[in-house]
């Protein structure tokens, strides 16, 4: 009797901690129920979701980023919050979300949406793609590759490896996520026939590559993220992310989209799941083309680079798709409430798989 009245009493203590807020008075509030929260990294990602939502409240959260220091909530239950680009923004923009105790997000389905470069064998300025896997690429040890042994393709192993094609041990446990199978499948069935944007000089700068999906307009599919803080580009370092990926996932990852912070935010989300604050098994990622990561035939990586800057309509159209292709997601969650709010383990368990995760 007295271990459970103690167990109360804790319990209690943690839930008025949780519900102070901002003010910091110790008054209990009531916490914002969030169905789905947006992600968004910078201001040029998240002003198409605040001009589609039009959400009524701005809650301001200490601890995030100067820059961008309120969530944007709407009536019916979505949220957009921006983390400010780069590992450590983002990790620690959604810690402060998560742990404000403004919001209630135990139930909420957490939709990343950010533009990144693009592998042009999967995809093109504008593409629209669900991660499977998203691989932090930064964990490693480098060599410079005027200095790397005879016979390596490049100059990074595995973190205590001894060589390259050795996967390693994940001692960091943010090497490598997995988002839920069912939430990924339901994801790309309800965005498949999405209209996404284009632009004439998007047009024009991808009739400098050969092949499709390269030089074809874009489309909505499936391939995995690749997380690092360093913006990198060309043939080698794209097909070392491909090799990576490959490795890390034992065979079954397909790289295509290169981004800063989607590992960041997966760990945060995974601590909040640790405290019983969030669903990790609600984690959706979505990426669109910017920019391609490595040049056209003929053209040299640092021109590809620096061409890419020039093509204006290629921030305006892959940050549009993020909306048009993650739409129907958020809509489907808020109006379909009631067959949601248990969660991806209630859908069809032919679509079920494992459920996000760190690598162990």
């Amino acid at each position: 009797m007295a271990k459970y009245s103690m167990s109360r009493l804790i319990g209690s203590a943690l839930l008025l901690v949780l519900g102070c807020g901002a003010s910091g008075l110790g008054v209990a509030e009531e916490r914002i129920a969030v169905k789905v929260m947006i992600i968004s990294m910078f201001n040029l990602e998240g002003a198409p979701w605040l001009a589609a939502l039009k959400p009524e409240r701005e809650i301001r959260v200490p601890g995030l980023s100067s820059d961008f220091p309120t969530v944007h909530c709407t009536a019916s239950g979505v949220c957009q919050m921006t983390t400010d680009m780069g590992h450590a923004n983002a990790a620690a923009s959604m810690m402060a979300v998560i742990y404000s105790g403004q919001f209630d997000l135990r139930r909420t389905y957490f939709l990343i949406a950010g533009i990144a470069g693009i592998n042009p064998r999967y995809g093109t300025i504008g593409s629209a793609t669900w991660a499977r896997y998203l691989v932090d690429v930064d964990i490693a040890h480098e060599i410079d590759a005027r200095e790397m042994p005879p016979g390596w393709s490049d100059g990074f192993f595995g973190v205590l490896t001894n060589g390259q094609g050795q996967k390693p041990q994940f001692a960091y446990r943010t090497e490598l996520f997995q988002v839920d199978e069912a939430l990924l499948q339901k994801a790309l069935q309800l965005s498949r026939h999405a209209a996404l944007e284009d632009s004439p000089d998007v047009v024009a700068y991808r009739k400098f590559y050969p092949g499709a999906p390269a030089n074809a307009p874009p489309g909505v599919t499936q391939c995995d993220t690749a997380s690092g803080d360093t913006w990198w580009g060309g043939h080698l370092l794209g097909e070392r992310a491909t090799r990576w990926t490959r490795l890390v996932t034992d065979g079954h990852g397909v790289y295509c989209t290169s981004q800063q912070e989607d590992n960041a935010t997966l760990v945060a989300l995974t601590r909040g799941a640790q405290s019983g604050l969030t669903d990790i098994h609600r984690v959706a990622v979505l990426r669109t083309g910017s920019d391609f990561d490595r040049p056209y035939p003929g053209q040299s990586t640092f021109d590809s680079m620096v061409a890419q800057r020039s093509v204006a309509g290629a921030i305006r159209t892959s940050t549009a798709n993020l909306v048009h292709a993650g739409m129907p997601l958020v809509k489907d969650i808020v109006e379909h409430w009631e067959q949601w709010e248990a969660g991806p383990h209630t859908l069809p368990k032919s679509t079920a798989a494992a459920p996000p995760r760190a690598a162990p």
